[in-house]
C-alpha cells in the first residue's frame, strides 16, 4: 500500500539564485532583453515535491535584497515552508544568466555567486531543524562546494537525519568550477554519498567520481559504501537501477520517455529526482519509481526554466495514465 504524500515531511537545502534568461538566442554579450526566473537544483526538487503534495521545507540563506525576496516569495507561493530560510543583511543573493539554446543543446550559463549569502551557510543553520518529524532529506553536491562551512552543514544535516531515521537521497550535481581540485570534489562527494540511502548520479558524473565506466560498476561502487539503491541517469536513454530496496539485490533498466521537442535541458536531472524520490517515498517499486523519474524529467525539458515544467499531482496522474 502506498503512503500519502501529505503525511511525509521532506527537507532540502542549498542555494537559490535569481536567474535572468535570454529572450532570444545568441551569445549573452549580445542579448538586450532577459526575463527573471528562479534557479537552484535543491529548490527545484523542493518545488517539484511540493507540487506533488509533500510537506516540504527548504533551508538556506538569502540576501536582504530584491532577489532574496523574490526567492522567498516564489517558494512560499509553491507551498514550501520557509521557516528555515534566513535573511542575511551582509551578503547578497546569488545571480546567474542563462542563454537561450537551440536544438536541445545545453545552454551556457554565467554565475555571480561568490560570497553570496548561501555560501555562508554553517552548522548553526541545522540547530533549528525538527529532525524528529523529518521523513526524508534530499542533498545535492552543489551546497558542499560553496564553502567549508556549507560542507560542514551538509555533513551535520545528513548525520542528524540518519540518526533520526529519515531516508536520504544524494544527487552529485557536479559543479567542478566550485571546487579547488578534481580530487577534492571526488573524495568529498564520494564521502557524502556514503551517508545516503539513494545515490543518483548521471552516467558521466558516476564515471568521473568513481573511475568506473559502466552503470553496473558505478552502482556497485556506491552499494559497497553503504547505499541501499543507486540510480544512474542515462538522459534520453532512460535510467538504470541496482539496489536492495526489495530486500534482495536487483538490477533493472527503464527506457526514457520520448520528447518531440527539447526546449531547455537544464533541470532535467532535478525533474528525474522529483519523480524518483516521490515514488520511493510513496512505497512504489523501483521499476515504477524509475519510470516516474523518466517521465517527470521529460516534462522538465519541454519548457524554458528549470522548474516550470514540473507537474502537479493531477497532471502527473494524467501523464502516468497515458504511459
Amino acid at each position: 500500500m502506498s503512503t500519502q504524500p501529505s503525511a511525509l515531511s521532506v527537507l532540502t537545502f542549498g542555494e537559490a539564485m535569481g536567474m535572468l534568461v535570454a529572450d532570444s538566442t545568441g551569445p549573452l554579450a549580445t542579448i538586450e532583453h532577459f526575463h527573471r526566473r528562479l534557479a537552484g537544483a535543491d529548490n527545484n526538487v523542493a518545488i517539484g515535491l511540493s507540487r506533488l503534495g509533500f510537506q516540504v521545507s527548504w533551508l538556506s540563506r538569502i540576501g536582504r535584497d530584491s532577489f532574496g525576496e523574490f526567492v522567498r516569495q516564489t517558494l512560499t507561493a509553491e507551498g514550501i515552508d520557509d521557516r528555515y530560510i534566513v535573511t542575511d543583511p551582509e551578503h547578497p543573493t546569488g545571480l546567474m544568466f542563462k542563454e537561450r539554446a537551440e536544438h536541445g543543446a545545453d545552454p551556457r550559463v554565467e554565475y555571480f555567486r561568490r560570497g553570496s549569502a548561501a555560501s555562508h551557510l554553517s552548522t548553526v543553520d541545522a540547530d533549528a531543524v525538527d529532525f524528529a518529524s523529518l521523513d526524508h532529506l534530499h542533498v545535492t553536491g552543489i551546497t558542499p562546494a560553496l564553502s567549508d562551512s556549507a560542507l560542514a552543514l551538509t555533513r551535520r544535516l545528513m548525520e542528524r537525519a540518519r540518526a533520526n531515521g529519515a531516508t536520504i537521497s544524494f544527487d552529485p550535481n557536479l559543479r567542478p568550477t566550485l571546487w579547488q581540485s578534481e580530487a577534492q570534489m571526488r573524495d568529498t562527494l564520494n564521502e557524502l554519498a556514503g551517508l545516503a540511502d539513494w545515490v543518483l548520479p548521471g552516467l558521466a558524473e558516476g564515471e568521473r567520481l568513481t573511475g568506473e565506466k559502466t552503470p553496473e560498476a558505478i552502482t556497485d561502487f556506491y552499494l559497497e559504501r553503504g547505499a541501499s539503491a543507486v540510480v544512474i541517469k542515462l538522459g534520453p536513454q532512460g535510467s538504470y537501477y541496482r539496489g536492495r530496496l526489495g530486500g534482495t539485490l536487483e538490477s533493472l533498466d527503464v527506457p526514457g520517455q520520448p520528447v518531440a521537442h527539447v526546449v531547455d535541458t537544464v533541470g532535467a536531472g532535478d525533474g528525474f529526482a522529483v519523480g524518483l524520490i516521490s515514488a520511493l517515498l510513496e512505497g512504489l517499486s523501483p521499476a515504477r519509481a524509475l519510470a516516474r523519474g523518466n517521465l517527470v524529467g521529460a516534462q522538465a525539458v519541454q519548457v524554458v526554466g528549470d522548474m516550470e515544467g514540473l507537474p502537479s499531482r493531477e497532471r502527473l496522474q494524467a501523464l502516468e495514465g497515458d504511459v
